[in-house]
């Protein structure tokens, strides 16, 4: 290697090492909350959830590390015919978790990825016959995702996440419910 290329070498090593160490003005925004509409594969379907997010590590520029505490509620009534009568059913699913995330910020769009842990209760409420079901688990979840940072604070994001239970025999044989998929889209913002 001849000398101008452990130049070139040397100067982007060092230029690669001070955009990690000096963080840029926006790492001071240390926290962020949001709030987001999310759809999942599962019944009930539709629901909403809220995010708190606090970054650390702010020393780094390129690199953003965070730590996010998040709730989703989802609720949905479902009515239907059996033994020649009308049964309805509401069906409520919530669910909170802790996760460590990690993401790059390059321009005006930050990707992410996170893995977390959480608890998931579902409970079915039957009034016209007078059942209830209610359980609860403990899960395992991992997410990607992308935040746009062209609204200044405003961050709006979208964002999949898996979520698995560790209790596979949870619900019995009544129901095959181990996992779900959700699509996340929100707002965020930093504080």
């Amino acid at each position: 290697m001849n000398k101008m290329n452990k130049i070139s070498w040397l100067i982007t090593a060092f230029i690669l090492f001070a955009i990690t160490i000096f963080p840029d003005k926006d790492a001071e925004a240390q926290w962020s909350i949001g709030a987001s509409y999310e759809i999942r594969d599962d019944d009930p379907t539709n629901g909403f959830g809220v995010r708190l997010e606090r970054g650390i590590l702010q020393r780094l520029s390129i690199i953003d590390l965070s730590l996010r505490a998040h709730f989703s509620l989802f609720n949905e009534t479902i009515e239907g015919v059996g033994d020649a009568q009308v049964i309805t059913q509401e069906l409520q699913s919530y669910d909170f978790g802790l996760a460590a995330l990690g993401g790059f910020n390059v321009g005006l769009v930050k990707p992410y990825a996170g893995l977390g842990l959480g608890s998931e209760n579902f409970e079915i409420i039957r009034p016209s016959v007078n059942e209830s079901f209610d359980e609860s688990s403990l899960n395992w979840n991992l997410f990607v995702g992308a935040e746009l940072s062209f609204l200044g604070a405003l961050r709006p994001f979208i964002e999949y996440r898996y979520t698995r239970l560790f209790d596979d025999d949870l619900f019995g044989d009544d129901f095959d419910y181990r996992q779900n998929d959700r699509l996340v889209i929100g707002i965020s913002i930093n504080l």
